[in-house]
């Protein structure tokens, strides 16, 4: 099992899975967002495996058919997070997200002034928002601006991503009833510069955030949407008031997390929708902006990115 982490380590992986296949396990890792086969197992070696992760993850061992996440330090500097869920003959499929604790954990972007805007609108406090599929890089933006916005910052994250001693991080224990809504609730009264809200899920999650935002502190978090746009249509969903959301929210960003020329290197692009826009524009079309698609056309035009790789990433 620990060649098998050595190897996603040493090629930067995201993700390694382990699927049942007949009378098999197939383990397949995610490098670069391109899924590749690494091994293929016997059955019962696959089941040793994922129950020696699940023991490691504190994850329960007679429950093969639901549901369980779970979360465990593989070496120093490497995490991970691991979700499970069984078919209905009991046959268990595991995804393990694996989070490295770089020297900085910075991202890379093309822009930088992008970033800069970022920095510009944290200054005013008030709400900041991310969005983006898995792994491309939202945690890491919200710790490099936390970071430099200030010096006391409160993280509440499911679970803690990123190990970072200088914040207080707090994570969600629904079983000992510390969600993030009853946790966001306690922060209120600390005052802290800046508050992560690792994400918005539900509709007590997106008010108690909101209401945090509106009592003066800087509160950074995510919401789950394909483009700028649609994160202001989840958080009125949420049953987020228009007024209280235009009042709160200072910027979106929408990032991809998106595979440069340089072998084994990737950059942030977002789009971005700031407050003023928010004023003056429709905001309940679909797709991605005409700005998005112009500045991928630009890095492929400097050769930062192939041609493929526009074609893959331009409608986000």
């Amino acid at each position: 099992m620990q060649e098998m982490f050595e190897a996603a380590i040493k090629k930067y992986a995201s993700d390694i899975s382990l699927h049942p296949k007949g009378d098999m396990y197939e383990i397949r890792l995610t490098i670069m967002g391109i899924n590749q086969l690494y091994q293929v197992i016997d059955f019962e070696k696959g089941q040793q495996i994922i129950n020696n992760l699940k023991f490691r993850s504190s994850m329960s061992l007679s429950e093969h058919r639901r549901p369980q996440t779970g979360a465990m330090t593989i070496r120093d500097g490497v995490y991970s997070r691991m979700a499970s869920v069984g078919d209905f003959l009991g046959r268990e499929a595991v995804v393990i997200r694996l989070i490295y604790q770089r020297a900085s954990d910075l991202n890379e972007y093309f822009f930088e002034e992008q970033l800069n805007l970022i920095l510009s609108k944290a200054q005013n406090k008030g709400l900041i928002l991310f969005s983006g599929p898995v792994g491309s890089g939202k945690t890491s933006t919200m710790y490099q601006i936390a970071r430099k916005m200030g010096q006391r910052v409160m993280t509440i994250e499911d679970p803690v991503e990123i190990f970072e001693p200088k914040f207080l991080q707090l994570q969600v224990n629904n079983m000992a009833q510390m969600d993030y809504s009853s946790l966001i609730k306690a922060t209120l009264r600390h005052r802290f510069d800046v508050l992560i809200v690792g994400e918005i899920r539900d509709e007590e999650t997106a008010r108690n955030t909101v209401k945090a935002a509106l009592g003066g502190q800087l509160v950074l978090s995510t919401v789950h949407a394909l483009n700028a746009t649609g994160v202001v249509n989840r958080m009125l969903a949420f049953g987020i008031k228009n007024v209280d959301l235009r009042q709160t929210l200072r910027l979106i960003n929408y990032q991809r997390l998106i595979p440069t020329t340089k072998e084994g290197r990737s950059k942030v692009l977002f789009e971005q929708l700031t407050n003023e826009q928010l004023e003056s524009e429709e905001t309940t079309h679909a797709k991605i902006s005409h700005d998005w698609s112009e500045r991928l056309a630009e890095c492929m035009q400097e050769k930062s990115i192939t041609e493929d790789t526009f074609e893959k990433f331009k409608e986000g």
